[in-house]
């Protein structure tokens, strides 16, 4: 995968992750306190290393999870291991992993463990 597309959806992911925190701020009352007390710091730091107990109570189970895929999917760019399919290795298409920043499978084994989850 080349490098210029990698950066392009680190950057995608970065402003996914900050939407979201955007988003819990702008809705939230507590967790836009609990963000307020942090020291200043990017936004997208916040997420990555602050999320304890009080700011996790404040989150939906949803975006809870879309983190954790966002975090795990840049850690997988910095380690080289981005766009590889999960599950049988084979790289994943761009044109999903633009539809899907972090997604974890190919279409084939998305779809057969979609089938599978039914």
């Amino acid at each position: 995968m080349e490098s210029g597309f990698k950066e392009k959806m680190n950057k995608a992911l970065l402003q996914l992750k900050e939407e979201i925190i955007n988003n819990l701020i702008s809705e939230n009352d507590s967790f836009k306190s609990l963000v307020e007390d942090i020291d200043p710091k990017d936004i997208v730091d916040v997420a990555a290393d602050d999320i304890d107990k009080k700011m996790l109570e404040t989150m939906s189970a949803h975006d809870i999870k879309r983190l954790r895929l966002i975090d795990a999917a840049l850690s997988r760019i910095h380690n080289d291991r981005y766009g590889l399919c999960m599950k049988c290795g084979k790289k994943i298409s761009e044109e999903r992993l633009e539809a899907i920043p972090y997604a974890v499978m190919c279409i084939s084994c998305k779809t057969t463990d979609e089938k599978m989850n039914r």
